[in-house]
Order: structure tokens, then C-alpha cells, then sequence
């Protein structure tokens, strides 16, 4: 297991943290090679250009590695407005920072991550290689805490710039308090030229209670100082009377530093989101029972391909990354010879084309059973 993604300014010196070669000019050569409007999901990354984990770690790791656990406080509130500033919150927690010029592996099919925190358990599988499709579910029994993200990520070149439309929704239910909020997945739009930034949008919404949220997630340049990873946005009632929509709070701050919210009524703000909290201190998954991992873990999947570019042998990383995609291409040509169809095993997937490809994914089981691998707190 390899180190989580942390905040710039917390340095490292582990010799397991992965530090970003100077990719610049790989970069702009490499996309020399792709034409505007391609399909990124069917481009051979080559290894210089990965990061030492599989995108479906990268989404567990937003929600089981952090300093302060932001989730639980969520289930813990005493009002309907307390807890859903709480997930506005732990939302903005899973934004995390992106290392530029490089990209997580693009998960295999059926490739699952199974990691546990405390009584939190999660439990990511790719259900879907074609589309790329991701589905995770956590829950926490203590906590009364249910969750489910389904996300089909289509990355895009558009000529000055690289964009990466996650679809797909979160659902996170606070079963003690019968609150179901959704939370729709920030689009992200990462640019390479001119300038290298990023910007998401997304909002935040609670049927039972009526309060909702609008987020903006602003660039992620540092030649933009004034809008370097900011957040703004608002959080209101949709059925206020006589003026809908009318915001209760504003939003603002940046995700990497601080984050508040301001009464609009009295001026009052208030801290709600402190990154060094949250994102400081973060903890490398252990292995504990090592005959409970399954094959088709990530960290055993692309175990041989992390190790070679930890030790930046590039030539050994590809060979191995070129193996795992090449026993994937046999299983599929196996497939279709044999006229069968594969199925998740740990999800039921269902898509509505006519909707424009929205995908589904239900859980088979009401609880994540504890895994063989888990953050220690």
C-alpha cells in the first residue's frame, strides 16, 4: 500500500511517498500524439505518467484516510441544519489534491478495494471497464452511517486542455436520523495549457429536511492567486417562503486551507472546514490478514507496477502494467468465445441510455463486512 495523497505543504520524507518526476515536456509531447476530442479511456498510458495507485484507492482513500473524522460528526449533529452543515463539510473533505501530469491506473474490470477505519468499512469495485464505472459502499453500523457512490469517469482531450467529466451521484444516508442526502459528483475540468488548473461544480441536497447547497469549486492554478482552489457557494431552504432558494449561508474559503460559512441574517461566520485538520497526518492503509486479500484487490492487482516505478524502473513498470491489461484482454476474448456475460459481483449495475448513459449501482449486501485491510486511527 502506498501513501495517501496529501497537501503540498506537508512534507515527506518517507521513502514511500511518490515524488512527481518533471513531466512537463513528456507531457506536451505525449499530447502531440492525440488528436482533439479522443477518448482518454482507450489511450495506452504509458507508466511515467502514474501514479503508484489505482483510481478506485484514490476513491477510497477520500474517504477512509483523513486526520478528523468529519463523516461520523455528520451522524452525531443535534439539528437538521447542524448535520447538514456537517456534510457540507465532509463533502468538501473528499476533494483532494491532484498531482499534475499524472494519473491514477485505470481500474480493471471486476478490480475491487476493501479497506476498513475504525467501524467505518469500504468496499470499491469497477463494474464497468467500458465505460470506465466505479462503484463504492461504506457503511458504519456504530454510526448509523450508509454510503454509495456510483461515478463513470470520460476523459477528454479538447485540444488546450485535458477534461475529466465524473457523472454520477454520492448517496449518503444518516440512518439514525432517517436523512438521505445526495450529493451530486463536482464535474472537474482539468487544464494543462495554458494555464494548469482545475474547476468543479456541485451541489448538495436533503429531501427530508428541504436544505440544500450550491458549490463552486474555483482553478487550481498558483498563477491565480485570488481564485487558487477556492470554494463558494451557498447553502438555503428550497421551500422558504415567500422567497425560495433564499440563502441562509454563504460559502466561502479555499479547500486546501480553510473554509466558512457566514449567517446572512447577522454577518456571523464560522469555521466549518479546516484542511491541516483533516488532511495533515494521513495514514497508510496496513495489510492485516494477508489470506483474507482477495485477487482482485488493487494494491495486489498493480502491486508489481507500483513497485517498479517506486524504484523508477520504467522499463519494468511497463512490462508489468502491459501484462495486467494483457490477462484483462484474455478474459474478455474468453468471454466472448464462451458467450458470457460478466457481472459484478459485489454491486447490481443498470444504466438508462436513453438518459444519457446514467448508471446505478446497488449493493448486494446491507453491510460491508470488516476487511483485511485497514488505516490505523
Amino acid at each position: 500500500m502506498t501513501p495517501p495523497l496529501k497537501l503540498e505543504s506537508e512534507s515527506d520524507s518517507s521513502q514511500d511517498y511518490y515524488k512527481v518526476p518533471n513531466l512537463l515536456q513528456r507531457i506536451l509531447s505525449l499530447l502531440k500524439n492525440i488528436h482533439p476530442g479522443a477518448d482518454l479511456t482507450h489511450f495506452p498510458v504509458p507508466p511515467t505518467f502514474n501514479i503508484p495507485k489505482s483510481m478506485l484507492q484514490c476513491y477510497g482513500e477520500s474517504v477512509y484516510c483523513t486526520g478528523k473524522d468529519l463523516l461520523s460528526e455528520c451522524a452525531k449533529g443535534k439539528s437538521p441544519m447542524e448535520r447538514f452543515i456537517g456534510v457540507v463539510a465532509w463533502s468538501i473533505s473528499t476533494t483532494r489534491p491532484l498531482m499534475f501530469g499524472v494519473s491514477p491506473y485505470n481500474p480493471i474490470l471486476g478490480e475491487t478495494h476493501h479497506v476498513s477505519r475504525g467501524s467505518l468499512n469500504v468496499l470499491l469495485e469497477q463494474v464497468s471497464h467500458h465505460p470506465p464505472v466505479s462503484a463504492l459502499h461504506a457503511t458504519d453500523q456504530l454510526q448509523g452511517i450508509d454510503m454509495i457512490w456510483c461515478h463513470r469517469l470520460t476523459p477528454k482531450f479538447n485540444g488546450a486542455s485535458v477534461e475529466a467529466g465524473v457523472h454520477g451521484k454520492r448517496q449518503l444516508k444518516l440512518m439514525k436520523h432517517e436523512e438521505n442526502y445526495v450529493i451530486d459528483h463536482p464535474n472537474l475540468l482539468i487544464k494543462f495549457l495554458p494555464v494548469p488548473g482545475v474547476h468543479w461544480v456541485g451541489s448538495i441536497h436533503c429531501p427530508e429536511t428541504s436544505l440544500a447547497a450550491d458549490l463552486c469549486f474555483g482553478g487550481g492554478s498558483s498563477f491565480i492567486r485570488h481564485n487558487h482552489r477556492s470554494i463558494k457557494g451557498k447553502i438555503f431552504s428550497i421551500t422558504s417562503s415567500p422567497s425560495p432558494n433564499q440563502s441562509i449561508f454563504q460559502v466561502n474559503g479555499h479547500w486546501d486551507r480553510t473554509v466558512t460559512i457566514k449567517d446572512v441574517n447577522n454577518g456571523k461566520e464560522t469555521v466549518i472546514y479546516d484542511a491541516k485538520e483533516v488532511l495533515s497526518g494521513l495514514k497508510t492503509p496496513v495489510l492485516k490478514e494477508s489470506e483474507k486479500v482477495w485477487t482482485s484487490e488493487s494494491a495486489a492487482v498493480w502491486a508489481e507496477v507500483s513497485r517498479n516505478i517506486m524504484s523508477k524502473c520504467w522499463d519494468k513498470a511497463g512490462e508489468a502494467k502491459t501484462a495486467v491489461e494483457e490477462r484483462e484482454r484474455e478474459l474478455v476474448r474468453a468471454r466472448k468465445t464462451k458467450g458470457e456475460t460478466w457481472v459484478p459481483k459485489h454491486f447490481t449495475l443498470s444504466s438508462t441510455k436513453e438518459a444519457g448513459l446514467e448508471w446505478d449501482c446497488v449493493p448486494n449486501q446491507q453491510w460491508v463486512p470488516p476487511a483485511p485491510i485497514f488505516v490505523p486511527i
